[in-house]
């Protein structure tokens, strides 16, 4: 068993919120693409390109500073935001490329 604030968890607790910890993750996830197929359709209708590298950037360098700042490896947030961005850039062109 381990001890947290006073009160004795056990290893299935300590499961039990990193499972709560990943259904708000996989939520944010499901919620961040849900906004970029909003930012589609603007694109789409303000016939914006899909694609923004400078804004690639952006968001990459700010997961950079949060590792810096948290004690994350800044490789993985690459990774893990190369994943993410490849992803939402499927669905923007998508949307964008849907004419309904």
């Amino acid at each position: 068993m381990l001890v947290n604030q006073g009160s004795v968890q056990t290893l299935e607790g300590l499961r039990s919120e990193l499972d709560s910890i990943d259904e708000v993750l996989l939520t944010t996830i499901r919620d961040r693409i849900e906004k970029c197929v909003e930012i589609g359709h603007y694109k789409r209708e303000y016939k914006v390109p899909m694609m923004q590298p400078h804004r690639i950037g952006v968001v990459q360098e700010r997961a950079a500073r949060f590792g810096e700042a948290y004690g994350i490896d800044q490789d993985f947030l690459r990774r893990l935001y190369d994943l993410v961005i490849e992803e939402t850039c499927r669905v923007e062109n998508q949307v964008i490329g849907d004419s309904s």
